[in-house]
């Protein structure tokens, strides 16, 4: 993933796809809810 595709991301410029939120999920072990800002509770 490209440093551009990853900052348009986390500034909400593009959204983020299901797998890739999946991925993210799993790679830094949090929650998608995390993830989205939904909750401040980082661990599962």
């Amino acid at each position: 993933m490209s440093r551009t595709t990853y900052s348009k991301y986390e500034t909400g410029t593009n959204e983020m796809p299901y797998d890739v939120l999946i991925f993210f999920s799993r790679f830094f072990d949090t929650t998608i809810d995390y993830i989205l800002g939904i909750t401040e509770i980082e661990n599962k």
